[in-house]
């Protein structure tokens, strides 16, 4: 009864219901603007929002194909052999590229596979396209995931990255574990949602605004000395609005994930959920699918969330007003936006990884890792951790500072 009278104080609180609000529409709104913003081309010109991807969609329909060496080798020589007719190439004084019909026939409706497999075949940190394909020799052409392995390999050796022996074996092993050949196929609503995730960022800290006022409200209000000397003040009634606090959190977490995955897959279609993040990137080392990938970071920005709660009631427990608190929490949020990383090892790096701004990006192609003595761990693992641990000490944080005002 006193977790239910907790949480109905909370959700009555009209402060609750427009943060709420404002904070649904946002993020129905940033989830939303790829839809409308969304466009293709065809010969005819370009075209828009939801057309284009219907488009798109009736594009990918031959494309659905597992990418066997031969099927990569001989899709390689196809565009070839649309090189080899001077009316169909245009140069516009750097580089080659098809015209008329050679692309809109032979190209446009399978670029993004063809970039896919000319990124293979590129060195690292290079952006190649189709109009690379034609340099590829028959072996190379004829070697899709040797060249997946040996870039993999250039990727880990690379000197800015100064990885250690542990670490590339334990990225070699996890990158070993991804089934080929890659299964291909249309996956747009899942690219939208794995790009966007740092938008949920507001939505966090919408919830952290709704839970603010738990203690700090009642310093405010001036009763927590009558709250503090009732019988069961000091025990389950701090117990109750910590997880009131939780409760709410989770299902205000719950409603904008809906939101926030609901548009775009209501819009692309849930198609892909059960391919290969390969075939976004062939080095992305992780084996997971798009819906595994999707679900694995949502769990980790819920435990960023379950942090985040943590400290606001911590800082609750400590400020007398709602407004101190956020004082705190906002730049804690959004400050690490105006931080860069130079790289993806050193301390200051590896720390901004971990900082909720930066936190909240999956980051699957990057080789985020940490290391102490000979024990590994991905930058997926270290967050949840990390953040698993905040979660679970800062709510007995919050409980024992808020007894203290009795003292």
């Amino acid at each position: 009864m006193l977790v239910k009278y907790e949480l109905l104080k909370i959700l009555r609180k009209k402060s609750t219901l427009i943060v709420m609000a404002v904070s649904l529409i946002v993020t129905g709104f940033l989830f939303g603007l790829p839809i409308m913003q969304y466009q293709i081309y065809d010969p005819n010109g370009v075209i828009k929002g939801t057309e284009g991807i219907a488009y798109e969609k009736k594009q990918f329909a031959e494309l659905s194909v597992p990418l066997s060496e031969e099927y990569v080798a001989k899709t390689i020589r196809e565009v070839q052999e649309l090189f080899q007719d001077p009316e169909h190439v245009g140069n516009d004084g750097n580089e080659r590229f098809l015209i008329g019909d050679a692309y809109w026939n032979g190209v446009a409706p399978r670029e993004k596979l063809l970039a896919l497999i000319a990124s293979t075949y590129s060195a690292p940190d290079e952006i190649q396209g189709y109009n690379s394909l034609p340099d590829l020799d028959r072996k190379e052409a004829a070697s899709f995931y040797r060249k997946r392995e040996e870039k993999i390999e250039a990727l880990l050796d690379q000197p800015s990255r100064a990885l250690s022996r542990e670490q590339k074996e334990y990225w070699r092993g996890m990158a070993d574990e991804v089934e080929i050949p890659l299964q291909y196929g249309y996956y747009g609503g899942w690219e939208v949602i794995i790009s966007s995730f740092e938008l949920l960022l507001f939505a966090v800290l919408a919830i952290c605004i709704a839970t603010a006022p738990v203690f700090a409200g009642e310093f405010q209000a001036g009763t927590d000395a009558v709250i503090l000397s009732a019988k069961y003040g000091k025990t389950k009634l701090i117990t109750a609005k910590i997880a009131a606090a939780f409760l709410f959190g989770t299902a205000a977490f719950i409603l904008h994930v809906l939101l926030a995955c609901g548009l775009p897959l209501a819009a692309f279609g849930i198609d892909g959920w059960d391919l290969p993040l390969q075939i976004a990137n062939t080095v992305i080392p992780y084996p997971f699918t798009f819906l595994q990938a999707v679900l694995i970071n949502i769990g980790i920005i819920y435990l960023i969330l379950l942090a985040m709660i943590g400290l606001t009631l911590f800082l609750s427990a400590k400020m007398k007003t709602p407004y101190l608190v956020l004082t705190v929490l906002v730049p804690l949020l959004f400050l690490p936006i105006f931080l860069t990383p130079d790289g993806t090892t050193g301390t200051y790096n590896l720390i901004l990884f971990l900082l909720p701004y930066r936190a909240v990006m999956p980051e699957f192609s990057k080789y985020i890792s940490y290391q102490s003595g000979g024990l590994v761990m991905d930058a997926l693992t270290v967050r949840a951790i990390l953040y698993a641990m905040i979660a679970a000490v800062m709510p007995l944080l919050a409980g024992l500072g808020f007894k203290k005002h009795s003292d």
